[in-house]
């Protein structure tokens, strides 16, 4: 799509906030009119479209794809997105650990243990954990926690979750983000020790560094989405 606007702002609207251009407001795919839940938020979309050349280049607008995805997708069936969410909490990554060397048991157990804990303090939900890939089925109510954790959050809230949650494989870490806990650089560096670890044996591959970076820039726009939303 060839750029067809001149300027773009942030502007109140019924519900919200939406971003203009040239005075007209923007629409999601679906037509539905691009109302975000503050002003925060929009200036920042606004930003994205502003930022564009004479090409519109959609990867880089990744504020602007989360806001179409809440609305047009999510909003519409949020209870589908909360069940698919916390069900990562069944094969949570932290919950698996490697039989072996001892070096990687304790970079495990230090990136891992502390976010266990916080869970059991901040849900009263335990997480069961176990040595290699074999599936380990964790407790009934650890997992109507989790979920009701997931169901208390809006779909502008769900939308930005569910990079956060699929990226790093770990329901409780998308939860301890959520709560402001973890920033996406910690998020990913404790979802990913494992491969760390691989890398400080063998070295690091430069096709594998050039898709770390497109997952940690995709995790990046989404927690600061989810901060702009909850302010």
């Amino acid at each position: 799509m060839k750029r067809f606007w001149t300027t773009a702002t942030a502007a109140p609207a019924d519900g919200g906030w939406t971003v203009l251009l040239d005075g007209r407001p923007v629409r999601t795919p679906a037509r539905a009119p691009l109302i975000v839940p503050g002003e925060a938020l929009a200036e920042a979309i606004a930003a994205e479209w502003a930022a564009q050349g004479e090409t519109v280049n959609p990867r880089a607008m990744p504020l602007t794809g989360l806001a179409n995805a809440a609305i047009d997708r999510v909003a519409a069936d949020p209870a589908s997105f909360v069940t698919r969410l916390a069900a990562y909490a069944g094969s949570d990554v932290i919950a698996y650990r490697a039989d072996g060397p001892a070096s990687l048991l304790a970079a495990q157990a230090a990136a891992w243990d502390s976010w266990i804990d916080w869970l059991a303090r901040r849900y009263d939900a335990a997480i069961t954990v176990t040595t290699g890939i074999v599936h380990v089925a964790q407790p009934p109510a650890t997992l109507a926690r989790v979920e009701a954790a997931f169901a208390a959050l809006t779909p502008f809230q769900l939308v930005a979750m569910d990079p956060i949650v699929t990226i790093t494989g770990s329901a409780v870490l998308a939860l301890a983000v959520a709560a402001g806990e973890l920033d996406a650089d910690a998020a990913y560096d404790a979802a990913h020790v494992d491969a760390r670890w691989q890398e400080e044996q063998w070295g690091r591959d430069p096709l594998a560094e050039q898709a770390e970076a497109a997952r940690r820039a995709d995790l990046q726009a989404a927690v600061r989405f989810l901060r702009l939303v909850t302010g």
